[in-house]
């Protein structure tokens, strides 16, 4: 297959090349930063400097590779601009599925995100609600309608993103904050997927129907549980506890990616965070 992945030097993209490479597809991989196509051809991938938010741009791109599928695995969420991202989101997936309608592309997988829930104590799937409250709400779900208009169309809800190059990570965002003593335990509900389980899934889901697919470790933990172990894994001491009411989020399942194949190589942030130095 020749395949387009968009958002190549992301944090799950630059772990997708490699697989697909090896396993025989013609890849061609987006970036915004000329600085950055150099590591996808060093991944024997093609570089597409692109900015998705130029529509015309887009299409010319996408027509030219005429891949077979695509997948969209932008961000903007190097310097925590979450306005930015949802941007992203609606304007430069809106392109994105232009640009691949107009050339006869058939799938898309796309990356979303797996703590929308509406909040609650039982593992959410698929069919629940997602909470219009939070504000990544609209971006999302403007990503997720914008590709489900392909004729496959293959929507995964990443839980939190950890490993290397993740906020997790000793040099990340959620590390420095934890050197700080600005995290705390409390109620909240965190599902975890490990970077490269999370890569896996988007490799596999090329054969998968249309449709959103929560990509999930099996373990779903309160702050409580998993920030003591997050912070030894660093070196640190247990953080203090933060009141709560009630518990805030919901746990999510992964029963769904179960059945279409997919298995946590992972299967919890446990044996994860242990290996964060490693």
């Amino acid at each position: 297959m020749k395949i387009l992945v968009a958002g190549a030097t992301g944090v799950v993209g630059r772990r997708m090349i490699p697989a697909l490479v090896e396993a025989g597809h013609e890849v061609a991989g987006t970036t915004r930063s000329p600085e950055r196509a150099r590591s996808i051809e060093d991944q024997k991938a093609t570089p597409l400097v692109l900015d998705v938010f130029d529509a015309d741009a887009t299409r010319e791109a996408v027509a030219g590779f005429a891949p077979d599928a695509i997948v969209h695995q932008l961000t903007d969420l190097a310097g925590r601009d979450f306005e930015a991202n949802s941007r992203l989101r609606i304007a430069g997936t809106r392109n994105l599925v232009d640009a691949a309608l107009a050339a006869g592309v058939e799938t898309m997988v796309a990356q979303s995100i797996a703590w929308l829930y509406v909040p609650g104590t039982t593992p959410a799937v698929e069919t629940d609600a997602l909470d219009p409250a939070p504000q990544p709400y609209e971006g999302v779900v403007s990503l997720e309608s914008a590709v489900a208009q392909m004729p496959r169309g293959v929507v995964l809800r990443y839980g939190a993103l950890y490993g290397p190059g993740t906020w997790y990570a000793p040099d990340g965002f959620f590390a420095e904050q934890a050197r700080a003593g600005e995290q705390k335990s409390n109620p909240t509900w965190t599902s975890f997927v490990h970077v490269d389980d999370a890569a896996a899934a988007a490799v596999a889901a090329l054969d998968w129907p249309s449709g959103p697919v929560n990509i999930v470790d099996d373990e779903p933990a309160r702050t409580g549980d998993w920030l003591p172990v997050y912070t030894a894994s660093l070196g640190l001491p247990s953080p203090p506890t933060a009141r709560h009411a009630a518990p805030l989020a919901r746990p999510v399942s992964n029963a769904r990616a179960r059945e279409l194949g997919w298995r946590p190589a992972v299967p919890s942030w446990r044996e994860g965070f242990r290996d964060l130095n490693a």
